[in-house]
């Protein structure tokens, strides 16, 4: 194992470099938590990519192949399906308003009052997504180095709180970069091929497992439509994806960029449950579907490859765990604690600004370090997060986008209906049922009808303000361009 070991190594400290590098870019507010709004079609792509796709989706999606073969690969294939439509219809119009939140778009379209309550509970979406990310490490470690769970997270997560940390958005884009391409080369070209071989080709596969397996919808069908609720519906609302929606250069890098990674998603999500296929093939008897990445990338690769590809699922997680990090910091300096403190943009200098968000980064990081060693059920705590989101935040928001008529004691309400409806159903149907997040949708979206009707529609100068920032006027205009030389590099 001594040259996995040294590959694994080389990545981790490769990590950290960038994140110092990133910390001499992030001079800005919109540096440090945005990249400088700068990204091309490239970099746009691979981090959006990079952060959708993470231990769920790598492990996870396996772990699914195992248990239910080709079909396993809906829950990524929804995640997927979530980007290309955020990208296509949502993701232009997104960027254009200039904003750093979810909540601070709410605000714009309702007028004020809606940031502090959506910002609680995009919080604990972000905080719950962080978490389980870190807690991830552990499985990794564990292979890797044969680490205590405790020594796991706590040496994963300081590496991702230290990068974030330094250099914000800037280090954790340029990581991503890196952790997108080592997941293409380690689970694509390496891993996809070699566990068909291994399993002794497609035909093989078929003749050994029950037909079942290479059904589409294997999985079930109500399974496959949670799936679209809380995947699709969380791709288009989550503040961890329009943090990076928001670093695109143009409203056209946000759509065309976003379409190649959702697409490149699709792909990822047939490659997870066709190696996991593979693997039931090899060890039909593993105790536990999602031990199937770990035990075939052990046993099946040769040495040098396996510390790439074990270094593939470490930079899915990684990803995952620093873009919800920074997203869960953003909205607690700027969604929760500026607005309870009175404060606002140009209260505080710029510079105030990034040592604000960096602190609260460290903060944040330490805190989900802690929460995720006490903390054993990775999926209750995901299940939570995911139907919180959604049932609280997903009909305003998007409601927000599409129907003028609705106002802000209409979004209030739906958040408020929603997020309480979910809390309620869950006491009663148990966390992983999937009655709260049908009901609680429907909760919020009747609340979010009916009390906007009932009261005044928005005041038409917020509507105007709300149009013109929608066409691309305003914003963080006034955010100082790094020089040509330095930007270059941003670009691709």
């Amino acid at each position: 194992m001594a040259v996995d070991y040294a590959v694994i190594v080389l990545y981790l400290a490769s990590m950290l470099a960038m994140g110092w590098w990133g910390m001499r870019r992030a001079r800005s507010k919109s540096e440090f938590l945005v990249a400088g709004r700068r990204l091309g079609p490239w970099m746009y792509s691979g981090t959006m990519a990079a952060i959708v796709l993470g231990g769920a989706s790598t492990i996870g999606g396996v772990g699914l192949g195992y248990k239910y073969g080709l079909s396993g690969a809906w829950m990524v294939f929804t995640i997927g399906l979530g980007l290309l439509a955020l990208s296509v219809f949502f993701s232009a119009r997104i960027a254009r308003l200039k904003v750093y939140t979810v909540s601070e778009m709410l605000d714009l379209r309702y007028g004020g009052k809606a940031g502090v309550i959506s910002g609680v509970v995009m919080w604990a979406y972000t905080l719950m997504l962080a978490v389980t990310s870190t807690i991830a490490y552990a499985t990794i470690f564990d292979v890797l180095f044969d680490l205590p769970r405790t020594a796991a997270i706590i040496l994963g997560g300081t590496i991702v709180v230290a990068y974030s940390t330094l250099g914000g958005m800037w280090s954790i884009t340029i990581t991503d970069m890196v952790q997108f391409v080592v997941k293409t080369i380690g689970v694509l070209l390496l891993l996809l091929p070699i566990a068909v071989v291994k399993a002794g080709g497609f035909a093989e596969m078929k003749a050994a497992l029950p037909t079942a397996y290479f059904e589409p919808l294997g999985i079930g069908g109500e399974t496959i439509f949670t799936y679209v609720l809380i995947y699709t519906f969380g791709m288009l609302i989550g503040q961890d994806i329009w943090q990076r929606v928001f670093t695109a250069r143009t409203d056209k890098v946000a759509k065309w960029g976003g379409t190649v990674a959702g697409t490149y998603c699709l792909a990822y999500a047939l490659a997870g449950a066709v190696i996991g296929t593979a693997a039931k093939v090899i060890y039909p008897k593993l105790p536990s579907a999602d031990d199937a990445f770990a035990t075939i990338v052990k046993d099946e690769l040769p040495m040098g490859v396996r510390g790439l590809v074990l270094a593939a699922a470490l930079a899915a997680v990684m990803s995952t765990s620093s873009g919800a990090l920074i997203a869960c910091a953003t909205v607690a300096n700027n969604d929760i604690w500026s607005r309870l403190r009175g404060l606002t943009a140009k209260a505080e200098g710029e510079h105030d600004e990034v040592k604000g968000n960096r602190a609260f980064i460290l903060i944040m990081g330490v805190g989900v370090i802690l929460i995720a060693i006490a903390l054993n059920d990775v999926v209750q705590a995901l299940t939570v997060a995911y139907n919180l989101l959604v049932g609280g935040l997903l009909v305003p928001i998007l409601g927000g986008l599409l129907w003028k008529r609705g106002t802000v004691q209409g979004a209030l309400a739906a958040v408020t209906v929603g997020g309480l409806s979910v809390i309620g159903l869950m006491a009663a149907y148990g966390i992983l049922a999937n009655q709260p997040v049908y009901y609680g949708l429907l909760a919020s979206l009747a609340a979010y009808v009916a009390v906007s009707l009932a009261t005044r529609p928005t005041d038409p100068a917020v509507l105007a303000a709300w149009r013109e920032r929608l066409a691309g006027r305003g914003g963080d205009e006034t955010e100082p361009e790094a020089p040509a030389a330095e930007a270059a590099p941003a670009r691709s």
